[in-house]
C-alpha cells in the first residue's frame, strides 16, 4: 500500500491526483518552482517541496530534483501527471532505482512505445492496423523524399518522438517536400532532441477516436470505451466527448478489442491510452493506430463520468499490486459527457497564449457540471507553462443535453484579467456541424472565422460585472435609544 505520494505536476492535475490522495487516505506531497509557490496545489497537498527556478527545465523536468523531493519528503510513491515527466522513462527508471513506485508504466514500456516508429512495428507484429507507412533506413532528405514517393501522396511526414503536431508536416506534391522535410526535422530536433522521421499515407478528414485501457500487474487489461477527439486547433485538443457520435456497437468493440490487444503486446501497466485515426463511418469504417500514450489523459473526466468510475484512484491501488477494480464485463456506458478545455489564449491571434494575473474568477456549478481548475483569484497565468486554466465537463442524460449543459454552464464562466477561449468554445458547442456530430479534424480549421466571429451568448464581461458592484457608501451613524448589552439581563432568567 502507498502511504505517502509525490505529485510531480502543477496546476489541476495536480490538485486531482492530490484529491484522490485524501479519499484514499494517502498523505500527497506537492512540489513547486517559484512561479507556483502560491498557487492552489501547493496549499491543497500535506507537503510541499520547492524543486527550483519557474523554467520547466529547472524545476518540473528535472528528474533529479523529482526523485530528490521525494526522498527529502519521505514519499514512497511518484505520481506523474501529464505533461513534463509523465512519459519520460528516465523519471521511471529513477523511480524504480530509488525504490519508488511509479504511478504508470515501466520505463521500457514508455520507452517503446513513445518511438512512433518501434510502436508501430509492435502494431504490426500484434495485427492491430496501422496507416500505411514507411520508416526509411536512409535517414537523409532524398531518403525521406523517396519514402514518400513510394507511400504515396498525399502523405505526411512525422517525427518519430513527436507529440501535439511538432516535426509534422502534410505534404501534397513532390515539390513541397523538398521543404517540407528538411523543416520538420529542424522542428523535430528543436522539440524532442531526436530528428528521426518517418511517412504516412495521409488519411483526409479523419476522426480522431482514443480508447482508455487499464492493465494491472496479475494478466488483466480491460478497455473503458472510447472518446471522441476531433475538435482540435493546431493539432490540440480542446473539446472532447463520450461516447463518440456515430459509432456503432460493433465498431466499439472492434475499437476495444484492438486497444487491448495493443495494451497486451506492449506489455502494459496502469492507465493508458490507444489513439486511432477513423476513416468512414458506420461499421464499414476503417481504423488506424496513432499512437499510444502511456499516461492518464486531460480528458479522463469524461470516461470517469460516463463509465462511473475512478481512474486515479484506480491508479493507485493497481500501482500498490492490487488487482484491477473491474472486469470488461462488468463495465458498461450510462448517459453523456462532455469537456471543455478553458485556456488563457486569445482565439483572434492564433490562439496566442497569455499570461498575467487573474483578476476576477468565478467557476460555474450545477447538477452534472464538474470543473477540474488548477487557479483561484489572483493566480498568476505564467509564462513558463501551459496556459491550461480549467477543464469544465458536463454530463447528462443525452448528448444534446450535455451539449446544452456544458454551453450554459461557459455562459456563467467570468474570468476577468487576461483573454480566455470561452466564447470560442460557445461557438463549437452551437455549431451545426457539432451539434449533428459529423466533425473531423478538420472542423476547426475549416470553420476558423465563424468560429470567432460568434460570440457567446452572455458575455463575460458583463457577467462578471456584476461581481464587481462599487461597495456601498458606509450607512449613516443613528443614535442608538437604548442599550442593547440591557437585553443580556434576560439570558439569566
Amino acid at each position: 500500500m502507498i502511504q505517502r505520494l509525490l505529485v510531480a505536476n502543477r496546476g489541476e492535475i495536480a490538485l486531482r491526483i492530490i484529491r484522490a490522495c485524501r479519499e484514499a487516505r494517502i498523505e500527497s506531497v506537492a512540489v513547486f518552482s517559484e512561479a507556483d509557490a502560491r498557487a492552489p496545489h501547493v496549499g491543497a497537498a500535506d507537503r510541499a517541496v520547492h524543486i527550483g527556478p519557474s523554467p520547466a527545465g529547472e524545476s518540473y523536468l528535472s528528474v533529479r530534483k523529482i526523485v530528490d523531493a521525494a526522498r527529502t519528503s519521505g514519499a514512497d510513491a511518484v505520481h506523474p501527471g501529464y505533461g513534463f515527466l509523465s512519459e519520460n522513462p528516465a523519471l521511471a527508471g529513477a523511480c524504480a532505482d530509488a525504490k519508488l513506485t511509479f504511478i504508470g508504466p515501466p520505463a521500457d514500456v514508455i520507452a517503446r512505445m513513445g518511438s512512433k516508429i518501434g510502436a508501430r512495428r509492435l502494431m504490426e507484429r500484434a495485427g492491430v492496423p496501422v496507416v500505411p507507412g514507411a520508416t526509411p533506413a536512409d535517414q537523409s532528405d532524398n531518403g525521406i523524399v523517396t519514402a514518400i514517393e513510394r507511400v504515396g501522396l498525399p502523405a505526411l511526414v512525422k517525427a518519430s518522438a513527436g507529440g501535439g503536431g511538432k516535426g509534422m508536416r502534410a505534404i501534397r506534391t513532390i515539390e513541397e517536400a523538398y521543404e517540407a522535410v528538411p523543416a520538420a526535422r529542424r522542428e523535430a530536433h528543436s522539440a524532442f532532441g531526436d530528428d528521426t522521421l518517418y511517412v504516412e499515407r495521409l488519411i483526409e478528414r479523419p476522426r480522431h477516436i482514443e480508447v482508455q485501457v487499464f492493465a494491472d500487474a496479475h494478466d488483466h487489461v480491460v478497455h473503458l470505451f472510447e472518446r471522441e477527439c476531433s475538435v482540435q486547433r493546431r493539432h490540440q485538443k480542446i473539446v472532447e466527448e463520450t461516447p463518440a457520435p456515430g459509432i456503432t456497437p460493433e465498431m466499439r468493440a472492434r475499437l476495444g478489442d484492438a486497444a487491448v490487444a495493443a495494451a497486451r503486446a506492449a506489455g502494459y501497466r496502469n492507465a493508458g491510452t490507444v489513439e486511432f485515426l477513423v476513416d468512414g463511418s458506420g461499421d464499414s469504417a476503417q481504423f488506424f493506430f496513432l499512437e499510444m500514450n502511456t499516461r492518464l489523459q486531460v480528458e479522463h473526466p469524461v470516461t470517469e463520468a460516463v463509465v462511473g468510475v475512478d481512474l486515479v484512484r484506480a491508479q493507485l491501488a493497481v500501482a500498490g499490486g492490487a488487482p484491477l477494480p473491474w472486469t470488461q464485463e462488468a463495465l458498461s456506458q450510462r448517459g453523456h459527457s462532455i469537456e471543455c478545455r478553458v485556456y488563457a489564449e486569445d482565439p483572434d491571434e492564433d490562439f496566442l497564449p497569455q499570461s498575467g494575473r487573474i483578476l476576477l474568477y468565478r467557476e460555474p456549478s450545477g447538477t452534472g457540471i464538474r470543473v477540474d481548475s488548477g487557479v483561484a483569484e489572483g493566480s498568476e497565468i505564467s509564462v513558463h507553462y501551459d496556459p491550461l486554466i480549467a477543464k469544465l465537463i458536463a454530463f447528462a442524460e443525452t448528448r444534446d443535453a450535455a451539449i446544452d449543459r456544458a454551453a450554459s454552464a461557459l455562459t456563467r464562466y467570468p474570468i476577468l484579467g487576461l483573454r480566455t477561449n470561452v466564447a470560442f468554445l460557445c461557438a463549437i458547442l452551437g455549431h451545426p456541424a457539432f451539434r449533428a456530430g459529423t466533425v473531423d479534424t478538420a472542423f476547426v480549421e475549416e470553420r476558423i472565422a465563424e468560429l470567432r466571429d460568434t460570440k457567446e451568448p452572455t458575455d463575460a464581461a458583463q457577467a462578471a460585472a456584476s461581481f464587481w458592484k462599487p461597495p456601498a457608501p458606509p450607512a449613516a451613524a443613528t443614535r442608538v435609544e437604548r442599550d442593547p448589552w440591557a437585553t443580556l439581563e434576560r439570558w439569566g432568567r
